[in-house]
């Protein structure tokens, strides 16, 4: 059934594109970040990277590279581990501030936003880098702590740090430190999520309450009070335990895997319904906001549906395996809070439409401009 056929779309003006500036919108996960990947990044790469899928990390068949140099068939014990794809690569870059907030900090944002990263796409990590840019002055007690925060996020993810890098720049060159890490895993034989494996009839289903790491970072950073409340803590956590519980549930069946940070789940939503070419129809009574969490959005002026979130994970699964998976979801401790929030429709490809409180459709787009700076 079609909901939405000529949407009237209102939105905040965009920053014009003549100005050939890069502004802090481009950094969002909206509608500026994706300009800027397919406009400047992905373009400026080469005509290698013009057919990425934009997951969240790639998948690499090293068959080309570890034949034996002889001809003859395998390539030596454990080689099968690394053919057929199942190699997994991922890196990204962490700028947060503050750099410490209740729930978490930079060190441990860093681990657990790579690993999440892999897990989406069915992986289970194997070795971290980490790389850390930090400023002239910054304390060297600080950084002895929050580096320790990535050795104990590491460990708790069972995942080995195996080398990394250091730069000191001058003040006012960074703001305190940056963290950039590159994370490797091994695909599990049965995972086959992709961002353009979604297909009309797949059940969605989000794993916890959304808007928590968004909210907290900006009250802490803006000292706004609303992190007194002990509820409103940043929900980052490593994502891969779960994310083998729904492929032991669902194998193949588990369709599309995506963690929704910047530009929260709206964004991310809309990167999979493009991604894939179908619609997405999303009941706005499924979704779990959290009381402190609709407070101050209500509060600010925000859309809980672009805060972003490093501790949940949206999944599209086939509706024959959407129970078993759920169920093995709320079997986690991560996943307790596990729902259903919607389905894959073959109408409005591209688009994703909210089912609203009082029984309207209304179309869920991508954020424009910044709305949280400086979160991951």
């Amino acid at each position: 059934m079609s909901v939405i056929n000529d949407p009237v779309q209102a939105t905040c003006p965009a920053p014009h594109a003549e100005h050939e500036r890069v502004l802090l919108g481009h950094g969002s996960g909206g509608q500026l970040s994706a300009r800027l990947l397919h406009d400047v990044i992905v373009p400026g790469l080469g005509a290698a990277a013009a057919d990425l899928s934009l997951d969240d990390a790639a998948v690499l068949d090293l068959e080309p590279f570890i034949a034996p140099a002889d001809g003859s068939a395998g390539g030596g014990a454990g080689s099968e581990d690394l053919r057929s794809g199942s190699v997994v690569v991922t890196t990204d870059s962490f700028v947060v501030d503050p750099l410490e907030f209740p729930g978490g900090d930079i060190g441990a944002l860093a681990v657990h936003g790579t690993v999440n990263d892999l897990a989406m796409r069915g992986a289970q990590p194997l070795a971290l880098t980490v790389a850390l840019i930090v400023e002239e002055g910054f304390a060297l007690a600080d950084l002895r702590r929050l580096v320790a925060s990535v050795g104990r996020a590491a460990a708790r993810a069972g995942v080995p740090v195996v080398a990394g890098d250091t730069k000191v720049v001058g003040r006012g060159c960074a703001d305190k430190l940056f963290i950039t890490t590159t994370g490797f895993g091994r695909r599990a034989p049965r995972a086959r999520c992709s961002a353009t494996a979604i297909r009309p009839g797949d059940a969605i289903l989000l794993s916890g309450p959304i808007g928590l790491h968004g909210v907290t970072v900006l009250a802490t950073r803006e000292d706004l009070g609303f992190d007194a409340d002990p509820q409103l803590r940043s929900d980052t956590r490593p994502l891969h335990r779960l994310v083998q519980a729904m492929l032991d549930a669902g194998g193949a069946d588990v369709h599309a895997l995506r963690d929704p940070t910047r530009g929260g789940l709206a964004s991310a939503l809309n990167e999979l319904a493009e991604a894939s070419g179908v619609g997405i129809l999303v009941e706005e009574d499924a979704i779990p906001v959290p009381p402190v969490v609709a407070a101050a959005c209500d509060l600010l002026g925000l859309d809980p549906l672009h805060v972003a979130n490093e501790g949940c994970a949206v999944a599209f699964v086939h509706p024959a395996s959407a129970d078993a998976v759920l169920a093995a979801i709320r079997s986690c401790p991560e996943g307790a809070e596990a729902v259903r929030i919607g389905t894959a429709v073959a109408d409005n490809a591209g688009r994703v439409a909210l089912h609203t409180l009082v029984g309207a459709y209304r179309i869920v787009d991508m954020l424009v401009g910044e709305q949280l700076p400086r979160i991951c």
